[in-house]
């Protein structure tokens, strides 16, 4: 019964055990920002070349998002690089970075890079990209999609939770934790699953111009290094991100790169505060996943 309640009270207490920990660190932190970012806002004006990170499971994108368009409506990029080191995360999060590069790409060039893993959603995200490039070391692909729930009934009946429902709809209850769940919902389930894998499929085969009657060999799940993907069409570079920068100082033209620096602050709180909201998100929460 304990381990049910403290479980429960997990998101409190992580966010509480997390501000006493590093307040005193963020203080200090925001303390030298201030002091070493006089200069930040002629750089902004002066820069042509932007950097736009994925970092981590990806549960809510609109801070990406929000770079991603206002690089886009920024006459003065030239050209973006997206850096990728991210195992995937929810389905449609993920469809919604996909198309906002693919809007982007269409306006100016845009090269991914893998710096660690590109797998599931974080894949689908990157698909349309000019170019795909990954570090020798970086994993990649994984394309897939899956669907968890815990079946919390045995744990419940020892600790005397009963539930009540009432619904209306046969298929209402699919995905519930509260009992194992029926043949009928498991075959529900997995034409979304197969539905939604199709469409992952559909979108990679164009993007990466694939034949999607061969998706056993690039999709499927399958993880790849970063030079067997290369061999089935996944990325189209095994290289260092200087090779990356190069690529896109070509793609877009610009001779003298001056890249956009990211206000601090909010690269710090993103990195240390949204990374581990995401990160409970997907312990903690059922749903559609490309991960």
């Amino acid at each position: 019964m304990f381990e049910f309640i403290k479980k429960l009270f997990l998101p409190i207490t992580l966010t509480l055990d997390f501000i006493q920990k590093y307040f005193k660190t963020i203080v200090f932190i925001t303390i030298l920002i201030f002091i070493s970012d006089s200069n930040n806002e002629k750089s902004q004006t002066s820069a042509n070349l932007q950097k736009i990170d994925l970092l981590g499971p990806i549960m809510d994108p609109r801070l990406v998002l929000e770079k991603i368009n206002k690089a886009k409506d920024n006459d003065n990029i030239k050209g973006v690089l997206f850096l990728v080191n991210s195992p995937g995360g929810a389905v449609a999060p993920s469809v919604e970075l996909a198309y906002a590069i693919k809007e982007l790409q269409e306006i100016k060039p845009v090269i991914a890079y893998a710096s660690g893993t590109i797998a599931s959603g974080s894949y689908y995200a990157s698909i349309w990209a000019n170019k795909i490039i990954a570090n020798p070391g970086s994993m990649v692909g994984s394309i897939g999609v899956i669907f968890q729930g815990a079946n919390l009934e045995e744990l419940m009946t020892k600790i005397g939770i009963k539930t009540q429902t009432v619904k209306a709809g046969r298929y209402k209850e699919s995905g519930t934790q509260t009992r194992a769940w029926n043949d009928f919902e498991k075959a529900e389930l997995q034409s979304v699953i197969k539905d939604t894998y199709n469409m992952f499929v559909t979108d990679v085969s164009t993007a990466r111009n694939l034949d999607p009657k061969k998706h056993t060999e690039y999709a499927d799940a399958h993880i790849f290094t970063a030079s067997q993907a290369k061999k089935v069409g996944l990325v189209d570079e095994v290289a260092t991100i200087s090779y990356a920068k190069e690529e896109l100082y070509k793609l877009s033209g610009v001779t003298n790169p001056s890249w956009a620096q990211e206000d601090k602050i909010d690269k710090f709180m993103e990195k240390y505060l949204s990374e581990a909201v995401s990160q409970f998100s997907l312990n903690f929460f059922g749903g559609l996943k490309a991960y």
